[in-house]
């Protein structure tokens, strides 16, 4: 480590920073910029655990005595993606305005709060409902963790490794949903935190009783997130360069590529976050014999870890073609989703086994997983790409001033970018576990919501296609 980089390091707020300078890059930018990034995947990896800890928990709240109807539960599920959802559009601009390392630690020690309510609330079963969805909604401060956090790392690096930067802070920050459903089931089972973790519970399934601690599926996370949050405060950096206000980040809302990357990426995140929530639901929907927990975890953990591999795909083929072929294999996955499913309702797929067949319904969500980590990583490789390459167009190349004053503003503008499109991308986490239970409500099964996805990838495939990655596209990236 040079003296220069030590020091910026020691003052926390970086007042030079131009990544695409090779000079700058190779000496002191690239060991700031690895720091930063693995600080913040610890950090992103909680805030996707506690998000996602109502996917375990509402599942689990009956045989505990809890008193709720179906709906309710449901709703206990959806809340926090759409509290997440929410949140993300103002956690989008608040890197530039706070600083990456100040909102990362605050943002991250906000996680205790719904982490210790969870925590106390589930050990008694006469908590009432309305106790319960105001902390699920709390959750979505893990949800909103993501677009401030992946709009901060997009500041550190270079144009050509932003894909495989964003890849790593995104898919091992992903892998906080299959963790929390992997590791809830197994950490209930015993009193792991002695007379400072509360008494058991009696769960009761099929006639059996047992003694648990649902309150460590919360409680389990609660000195992690204390470290984390204390390691961004003293570890992290602010980038004077990456200050801006709302104002200069609104621009973005004039530009039709932010609106179309948006819609891109609904159906990459949005698809990755909502079938993870939905899908313990789906399967004791659809395969009532089955533990849903026992797989739904795996589907998660499938998309998280090839993230990064979609990130590293787009840098080395171009992000538009890893994005149009990967919502190509998207639509058939669904159609092989609806091929295997129990054939039940007015809306049934017409072919395949009657009584559905869960290995293969099981691995056609498995491939859906995969696409979905294949496509955030593309996308979110597309974004600071394009509002890049926006303000470059037409820049002099011999013109420093001008290369380093729109290279600053493409930076801001996709950074912003990046953040908003995570927004809108979290309320799939939303409306498809809603989408299922509509369309069995309506229908006796989940075929109507499936026939729903397919068109949206049929409309991601022309917009991809049309705009990024035909010949002679407008903004090939």
């Amino acid at each position: 480590m040079n003296i220069s980089t030590a020091r910026a390091r020691a003052g926390r707020t970086l007042t030079l920073w131009t990544p695409e300078d090779k000079a700058f890059w190779k000496q002191e930018g690239e060991s700031v910029a690895k720091l930063n990034l693995w600080i913040s995947v610890p950090a992103l990896f909680l805030a996707f655990a506690i998000w996602q800890v109502w996917s375990v928990v509402a599942v689990t709240l009956p045989s505990l005595g809890f008193r709720y109807s179906t709906n309710q539960l449901f709703w206990l599920a959806a809340a926090p993606a759409l509290s997440g959802a929410t949140l993300r559009i103002f956690y989008s601009f608040m890197v530039p305005i706070f600083g990456g390392r100040r909102w990362t630690a605050l943002s991250t020690a906000s996680l205790l709060i719904p982490a210790v309510g969870i925590g106390f609330a589930v050990q008694d079963n006469t908590t009432s409902y309305p106790t319960m969805l105001l902390l699920a909604l709390l959750c979505g401060f893990g949800g909103g963790n993501f677009s401030s956090s992946m709009a901060n790392i997009s500041f550190f690096f270079p144009k050509e490794r932003k894909g495989s930067a964003l890849g790593v802070n995104g898919g091992f920050g992903n892998l906080g949903v299959s963790a929390v459903q992997f590791l809830s089931p197994l950490v209930i089972t015993a009193g792991v935190f002695g007379i400072f973790g509360g008494e058991p519970q009696l769960m009761t399934k099929s006639g059996h009783v047992s003694q648990v601690w649902m309150q460590n599926a919360a409680f389990i996370w609660v000195p992690w997130i204390a470290i984390s949050a204390v390691a961004a405060w003293f570890g992290m950096n602010d980038l004077a360069d990456a200050k801006a206000s709302f104002a200069a980040q609104a621009s973005i809302f004039r530009s039709r590529h932010n609106w179309l990357m948006c819609t891109l990426y609904l159906g990459t995140f949005g698809s990755f976050i909502g079938y993870s929530a939905g899908f313990p639901l789906l399967i004791k929907s659809q395969f009532p014999d089955l533990n849903p927990l026992t797989y739904a975890w795996v589907g998660p953990f499938v998309g998280a870890a090839i993230r990064p591999v979609g990130g590293w795909l787009a840098d080395k083929l171009g992000g538009a073609r890893v994005t149009f072929w990967n919502f190509v294999v998207m639509v058939l996955a669904v159609v092989g989703v609806l091929y295997f499913l129990p054939k039940t309702g007015s809306a049934a797929f017409p072919w395949g086994p009657h009584a559905g067949a869960f290995g293969g319904f099981f691995a056609m969500f498995m491939l859906l997983f995969l696409t979905t980590g294949v496509g955030n990583g593309s996308t979110f490789r597309m974004i600071p790409v394009i509002f890049l390459n926006l303000r470059l167009r037409g820049v002099p190349p011999n013109d420093k001033e001008a290369l380093v004053h729109a290279n600053r503003e493409g930076n801001t503008e996709g950074a912003a970018a990046i953040g908003f499109a995570g927004a809108i991308g979290a309320y799939g986490g939303f409306f498809i576990p809603k989408s299922y239970g509509s369309s069995i409500l309506a229908s006796g099964g989940p075929e109507l919501a499936l026939y729903g996805f397919i068109a949206f990838y049929v409309l991601c495939v022309g917009l991809t296609w049309w705009f990024y990655a035909r010949r002679n596209a407008g903004m090939p990236c």
